[in-house]
């Protein structure tokens, strides 16, 4: 069915197709359009623990998709077994100025710039207090609003750790988005101690004690991954979610390379899993991790648990596969 609809929605701007298939998740509220959802798309059961959840299949939605959390019930019907929604931030944001989402169809490829638009913590807050379909667990992506200074980037952070920590089954700190200015200093040594201090001593202080995650960027230096990974070990985070979008653009043979932003897709395949390699291995089983950019068909999927992933999440490959993407590589997980 997407085959079909696919070439109409590409003849769309890439963010108003995006906000399109969002609005028709949506409908998915009312029960005869969610039974439908999940007979079209009922995926075979994988479950997988890790950070002390269970999950019913280790095929997640990566952040970004959803970013207010308006949609969970339709996105749930398409057989994710997580979904993390976000990046929030404290405040809303309108984000950066359009176009902001680019797509490169002959690399498989989307840019985005889109610095972490939303409608704030509170209106998150009303989506998550809804009625959640059974067995989903969700996670929330969580950021600084564009203008607080990065010395005061803790309080963001320890702010909707506050928030969510009733809420979400695991908070994942957002320290590597490209498209916030600064952002990914607060990934080096210092800043990143300090800011995972504050978070370890805010989560120490609550009733509910929800698992934190690490999301790091696929651009680091060897030097900078090791800082990364150490301190989020040192700090007992619990887990690393591997990576974000890149800058780089090795391979990338659209004329839209040139777009600022980061890149995702069938171009950050290799490079992520080059970093996926890395950090299992720095990590050496002391926390799990999820996998996430350039899964673009099952097989890639498979590759990623074959490196010692515990979890996956898609995005772009939506983009062009389409929602069929989930079904296929549960299916294709239970026979390898």
């Amino acid at each position: 069915m997407y085959r079909f609809f696919r070439p109409a929605l590409f003849k769309l701007d890439p963010e108003s197709a995006h906000q399109l298939t969002l609005q028709l998740m949506r409908l998915a509220e009312y029960q005869p359009f969610y039974t439908i959802l999940r007979a079209m798309y009922a995926a075979p059961d994988k479950p997988v623990e890790a950070f002390g959840l269970m999950f019913k299949n280790p095929v997640g939605l990566a952040a970004g998709y959803d970013k207010d959390g308006i949609a969970i019930r339709g996105l749930a019907a398409l057989g994710f077994g997580h979904l993390e929604i976000g990046t929030v931030t404290p405040r809303p944001q309108p984000g950066n100025p359009k176009p902001r989402v680019f797509r490169l169809v002959q690399d498989e490829a989307v840019i985005n710039r889109m610095g972490f638009p939303g409608k704030g913590a509170d209106f998150v807050v009303r989506q998550l207090n809804g009625k959640r379909p059974k067995g989903l667990i969700v996670g929330v992506n969580l950021g600084k609003n564009k203008d607080t200074p990065l010395d005061e980037a803790g309080d963001d952070y320890v702010s909707l750790l506050t928030t969510f920590s009733p809420l979400a089954d695991y908070l994942a700190i957002n320290i590597s988005s490209p498209n916030t200015v600064g952002l990914r200093r607060l990934q080096g040594r210092e800043m990143l101690e300090k800011l995972l201090g504050q978070i370890s001593g805010q989560r120490k202080k609550l009733s509910y004690y929800k698992p934190i995650l690490v999301k790091i960027a696929p651009d680091l230096t060897e030097e900078e991954l090791d800082d990364a990974i150490g301190v989020t070990l040192d700090a007992a985070m619990d887990g690393i979610i591997a990576t974000n979008t890149t800058l780089a653009r090795e391979g990338v043979r659209s004329s839209l390379k040139s777009e600022s932003g980061g890149l995702s897709g069938r171009p950050l395949t290799g490079l992520s899993d080059s970093v996926l390699k890395k950090v299992v291995a720095r990590v050496g089983g002391r926390v799990p991790v999820i996998a996430v950019g350039g899964i673009m068909n099952p097989d890639d999927a498979a590759r990623k648990l074959d490196l010692g992933a515990a979890l996956v999440q898609v995005y772009t490959g939506l983009v062009y596969a389409g929602p069929e993407l989930v079904r296929a590589t549960i299916k294709n997980l239970r026979r390898s």
